[in-house]
């Protein structure tokens, strides 16, 4: 049997979030060795999977860029290639390439007490391609241990075999095409075809402007209205910063900028979100002409970042819309037909192409099996310390960003505290750290992982999370100004997260 190779820490996952956690454990703890897991062929997580028509960020480049790399480019508002191409030359600038395994999928994760150290399954496809296991399998592969002190999940928040798709009557009439965003097939051809996406998200947004145009004709079909806000897809104040000051302190400045709008608009919809989904309306029917009916399409039934809002470049959907090259639809499904969607309004919807843009499926740490002692781990039985590690599970972290700002502000801080933990275990000679509940927070009642937002995708995963408290550290904020206090200055040994040796039992290191 083949010894398995060990590291410090092992990092699963070459998207934005491991990616970062690579540079930050070589700047911050240049002593521990690392490897980064990654089941595709390729780096870039996200945006190397989703390859629809239009794929961008939804986020400014600003804040969703590394705190420590510049975006340089003029489009702050950034398409999925260009996002690809920084994410590579991330990985290049600092060296970080040779220290991801690819086509490396990590099923399995078991914690020994004992030996202070992870076990970690992996199945590795011999071959690239056949990523998404179909009626011909994965191809061959070879299972494949490592063994790591530390286990740092940065394998994102959702699946990446499947898409959430409902059950729509009649599917199976329907003669045209029918695709999911995340599986666009690269030889579909719509051009001069009738298309209908469902969903009103950030995907179906993206969607219709990119493909109205081309095909014949682009219809947004929607249950319920989502809020929809347009901004310059340049930032002006970037753009010209750079021209005068350097580059690091014109990064920085755009960045705290943009930092504080976004938490600005969220805690006003907080403490008045009247006033908010007012303003949001405005604005919406000053881009669509008094004729429109916002009221039916553009006006939600929930209050703005109850659920997210939708951010479009450059009024790019407003403009196919009042171009005539697409429209939005407020209906529900009654069946698929032969030649499109027959709505519960009676009117039919023609169609040759279908794209269910109904959102993701969520899981819980990259659909990994995690066991500690020969117990398997529930999450769902676990409080969420900091909104990164978990009750009474040691040596792991995982990074999950904001649901109202951009993913990598909370990734930056989560790599941050993870090179802060290893170098305080290296300094006191520590091996575990291990997050425990104290006496005190044995009443703490228990509240949903994320509070207060209702999106479907968040929901229909929350009763596989784990609870956060209301008190800290057992808090999962989403808000960036408290984290940075709680994350990123906090002391380490704040009195919850325990440290010992190996051999120690739970019991004994609680005590």
């Amino acid at each position: 049997m083949t010894t398995p190779e060990h590291f410090d820490v092992v990092v699963v996952g070459a998207g934005i979030s491991g990616i970062g956690a690579a540079h930050h454990l070589g700047a911050m703890s240049p002593d521990r060795s690392y490897v980064i897991l990654e089941g595709r062929d390729d780096l870039g997580g996200t945006w190397d999977l989703f390859r629809y028509p239009g794929v961008r960020s939804d986020s400014d480049m600003h804040t969703l860029g590394y705190s420590f790399k510049p975006w340089r480019a003029e489009r702050s508002i950034a398409d999925g290639p260009s996002i690809l191409e920084y994410l590579n030359e991330t990985v290049d600038e600092y060296q970080i390439r040779g220290q991801i395994r690819f086509r490396t999928l990590v099923e399995r994760a078991e914690w020994s007490s004992e030996d202070a150290r992870w076990t970690v399954n992996t199945r590795r496809r011999l071959n690239p391609g056949n990523e998404v296991p179909g009626d011909d399998g994965p191809g061959p592969t070879e299972a494949v241990t490592y063994t790591c002190s530390f286990l740092f999940m940065c394998s994102g928040y959702y699946s990446y075999k499947i898409g959430h798709t409902p059950e729509f009557p009649g599917r199976d009439r329907f003669e045209g095409d029918v695709v999911h965003p995340q599986f666009w097939p690269e030889d579909l051809d719509y051009s001069g075809k009738r298309v209908v996406i469902i969903g009103s998200g950030a995907t179906a947004v993206t969607l219709v402007p990119s493909m109205a145009g081309t095909a014949e004709q682009v219809t947004m079909l929607q249950r319920s209205p989502t809020y929809v806000i347009s901004r310059p897809a340049k930032d002006a104040l970037a753009n010209n910063l750079r021209k005068w000051l350097p580059e690091r302190m014109a990064y920085d400045i755009t960045r705290w900028k943009n930092t504080r709008l976004q938490e600005l608009l969220y805690r006003r919809t907080r403490t008045n979100p009247g006033q908010v989904k007012a303003t949001l309306l405005k604005l919406v029917r000053k881009e669509l002409g008094p004729d429109y009916d916002v009221d039916t399409h553009f006006t939600p039934s929930y209050d703005p970042w109850d659920q997210r809002l939708c951010l479009i470049p450059d009024s790019d959907m407003f403009r196919a819309i009042r171009s005539g090259a697409a429209e939005v639809v407020t209906d529900h499904i009654d069946t698929f037909t032969e030649s499109g969607i027959l709505l519960k309004s009676g009117r039919h919807l023609d169609a040759d192409v279908i794209v269910t843009a109904t959102g993701l499926e969520l899981v819980t740490l990259g659909e990994v099996d995690f066991v500690v002692d020969g117990e398997p781990v529930d999450f769902a039985d676990t409080w969420t310390y900091k909104g990164l590690a978990y009750s009474d599970v040691p040596n792991l972290v995982s990074s999950f960003g904001y649901v109202n700002a951009s993913w990598t502000l909370r990734a930056d801080l989560t790599c941050a505290y993870v090179c802060r933990l290893l170098n305080h275990l290296r300094n006191t000679g520590a091996e575990v750290a291990t997050p425990r509940l104290r006496a005190s927070d044995a009443d703490m009642p228990a509240r949903p992982w994320i509070d207060g937002f209702s999106a479907g995708y968040i929901q229909r995963m929350l009763p596989f999370l784990p609870k956060q408290g209301d008190r800290e550290p057992w808090l999962n904020t989403q808000r960036y100004s408290e984290d940075k206090a709680l994350i990123a200055t906090a002391p380490i040994d704040d009195g919850v997260m325990t440290f010992s040796a190996a051999c120690v039992s739970a019991g004994a290191a609680a005590s």
